[in-house]
């Protein structure tokens, strides 16, 4: 199965195209404001507002075999430990081998802005190698046998 974080997420038409082609089960989380999907494929999933709610329900049900796509790292990392797959929306995995990396570098930049009420944003547009690189992560992940 595949379970998007879909809030703010860019790649969802990739996800839903790829995984079609594949057969496989995707679960789209939201706190809603999404346009249903007629794929039989395809469950919508409107959990309620409030902070990590979708997160949670994410990660009570990733396991292994299963591909999560995220750019959380909290609830990468919480996906990772259950035997998931996760793949940012720019295609980097996120593995036993560097999760815990990213999480610590997401937990100083919180930091650094904190301290810094003039530091804002950082982080790169999402570009069309992004997307590139995303569809190739996934096709790698769905052919690889979880």
């Amino acid at each position: 199965m595949i379970y998007v974080d879909a809030d703010a997420c860019p790649v969802k038409a990739e996800v839903e195209r790829t995984g079609t082609r594949h057969g496989v089960k995707m679960f789209i989380v939201s706190n809603g404001g999404l346009r249903p999907s007629a794929n039989p494929l395809v469950e919508m999933v409107i959990v309620p507002d409030g902070p990590d709610v979708a997160d949670k329900w994410i990660a009570d049900r990733a396991g292994p075999g299963d591909i999560v796509v995220t750019g959380d790292i909290p609830l990468a990392a919480k996906c990772v430990e259950s035997g998931a797959r996760v793949i940012k929306h720019n295609g980097e995995p996120l593995t036993q081998a560097n999760v815990r990396e990213a999480l610590a570098m997401r937990d100083l930049m919180a930091d650094l802005r904190a301290a810094d009420p003039f530091r804002q944003g950082g982080g790169k547009p999402f570009s069309k190698a992004d997307r590139s690189a995303f569809l190739n992560a996934l096709e790698r992940e769905l052919r690889r046998k979880g």
